[in-house]
């Protein structure tokens, strides 16, 4: 028989242990690490960051060190600096009357030859050291140690490293004729990889970022090719196949990629290895089809064609060969990239006049959520290593420049200011 005092005591013992359980988990919670950001929530603040200049013997270049850790961090979307002229001169400034919500106190010492760095990233409320790195770098190195350390304040704030690291590719006229270059997230350490006086176009590349592909006219046709990214810059001939050889897919170990041939008459996709050979025609005839881009998983390939009779999203299972259309909205929808996880497509879309930044989930008839709004044309969309952010080509005004935005539509700005136009711009993750 259960009694009235027996029934208290189980309630009393049944709290206590829902509160011991509670504890618990928030023991565990605060074990493993933090509650991290979202970057790409809707309405988020930004994370209010100190990083005054660098304690060393030249103040130009700590300066300079803290200007490069300030844009870096700035450039994930996350993070508002607080600017130096508001505690310059202070010998200890109140962080927290300035409103930071994290400082970055960094130093460093050495030879002419190589530099000792220590970096620090203190938490203002409550006075602790979150990450402590250092480094020592060769003298020419030391923009790529506050890349690298950026990335892991990054990481320590949302649980993802971040992409200070990356490098973009891009096709750009300044020097003349359309060449391929990339560069740092930053724009100013930009190299030019092609020098074939004649159109490039369509970089793309390999999953491990140490070679780029791309189709240059400089033979007469079109033709498909591929440099290595080190300082020899070695380039083979992949396709050179009459007619077009165009925008190679990558599968995710590099070993094989699809890309368009127009060999036989009709542009249609080709499974082809790096050395060159036809493994499998994917599309026969069916219209033209274009813009080929590899799921993460290997699975399926999505890819451009007017088979419906404007450029439509289609989706093929590169087991079973099936193929299915995507979009339906928009008067024309073209170059889907996957993003990083496999479950959006980014695209660009001719909605209302103009061509605009859109994505979808890889389903039949999946909504479409349009990203950039803006005047001018957006195009030639590809996502950031990390999945947070979208790089494309605007056209406004008679030129072209290189823009990234949010995933969530914000944070939208021009990333390089080189002269000339910039066109087909693509992320990979490593140098």
């Amino acid at each position: 028989m259960i009694t009235p005092k027996k029934t208290s005591l189980f309630l009393v013992r049944l709290s206590l242990a829902i509160l011991l359980s509670f504890i618990s988990m928030v023991s565990d919670a605060q074990a493993e690490g933090k509650v991290y950001l979202d970057i790409t929530a809707s309405g988020s603040r930004k994370i209010n960051m100190a990083v005054p200049s660098f304690t060393g013997p030249s103040a130009d270049l700590s300066r300079e060190l803290a200007t490069t850790l300030e844009k870096s961090l700035e450039f994930h979307g996350i993070i508002a600096i607080i600017p130096q002229q508001k505690y310059a001169g202070s010998a200890s400034p109140d962080w927290k009357q300035l409103g930071a919500d994290y400082v970055v106190l960094g130093s460093y010492d050495g030879s002419p030859s190589a530099i000792n760095f220590e970096m620090r990233l203190l938490d203002v409320a409550s006075g602790a050291m979150l990450l402590g790195k250092k480094y020592t770098a060769a003298s020419d190195q030391k923009q790529s140690i506050i890349f690298k350390y950026c990335d892991q304040v990054i990481n320590e704030l949302t649980g993802e490293p971040g992409i200070a690291t990356s490098q973009i590719a891009f096709i750009s006229d300044s020097n003349g004729p359309k060449e391929a270059y990339i560069s740092n997230i930053l724009g100013d350490k930009v190299r030019q990889i092609t020098r074939h006086r004649n159109l490039v176009i369509s970089p793309r590349f390999t999953p491990d970022g140490l070679s780029l592909s791309y189709s240059s006219y400089h033979k007469g046709n079109q033709n498909l090719y591929i440099t290595e990214l080190n300082q020899s810059t070695t380039t083979t001939t992949i396709s050179r196949h009459k007619g077009m050889n165009l925008g190679p897919a990558w599968s995710p170990d590099g070993s094989k990629c699809v890309l368009t041939l127009s060999k036989d008459g009709n542009p249609d996709l080709y499974l082809m290895d790096r050395a060159g050979n036809i493994i499998e025609q994917l599309t026969s005839r069916s219209g033209i089809n274009v813009s080929a881009s590899w799921s993460p998983d290997g699975s399926r390939l999505a890819f451009v064609s007017d088979r419906s009779g404007k450029p439509q999203i289609y989706l093929m299972d590169l087991a079973s060969k099936s193929v299915k259309r995507l979009s339906y909205q928009g008067t024309e929808n073209a170059e889907p990239v996957w993003s990083p996880k496999g479950d959006m497509l980014a695209f660009s879309s001719l909605t209302g006049g103009s061509y605009q930044i859109c994505m979808m989930a890889p389903q039949e008839r999946a909504q479409q959520i349009q990203v950039t709004k803006d005047g001018g044309h957006h195009e030639s969309p590809d996502w950031s290593p990390d999945g947070k952010q979208i790089i494309f080509s605007k056209r406004e005004g008679g030129g072209q420049k290189i823009y990234a935005i949010l995933k969530n539509g914000s944070f939208q700005r021009q990333l390089f200011a080189i002269k000339g136009n910039q066109t087909y711009p693509r992320w990979a993750a490593k140098k």
